[in-house]
């Protein structure tokens, strides 16, 4: 069981969905799957090659209590920044879940 008094950040899962703009043109919007209450486990900032050099991002872990059907293809809302959604890792028989994810610096 997760100690509620850990559970000391709120964060916003939200999931993708096409949207048919006024022009016709299809893009993605992003609603509200649900805001929960999380413990932060992990944060990094990981240095990664990418196309143009060397890359920086920050990388979390959060807990929270389970929540059914949150998937990678997700994304976690954190401090006004998102954060893709790269593991889901349940804890337990449906008492937690573990999100690890990924997102790009401020600045």
């Amino acid at each position: 069981m997760i100690s509620s008094g850990k559970l000391d950040r709120t964060i916003r899962i939200e999931r993708a969905h096409s949207v048919i703009g006024a022009a016709g043109r299809e893009s993605v919007a992003w609603t509200t799957v649900a805001t929960v209450r999380a413990e932060l486990l992990q944060a990094d900032a990981v240095e990664v090659p990418g196309s143009h050099g060397i890359a920086s991002t920050d990388s979390l872990a959060f807990r929270l209590r389970y929540l059914a059907g949150i998937t990678p293809a997700d994304r976690v809302v954190f401090d006004d920044r998102s954060f893709n959604i790269r593991t889901v890792k349940e804890i337990g028989r449906r008492r937690a879940l573990e999100l690890t994810c990924e997102g790009r610096p401020n600045g």
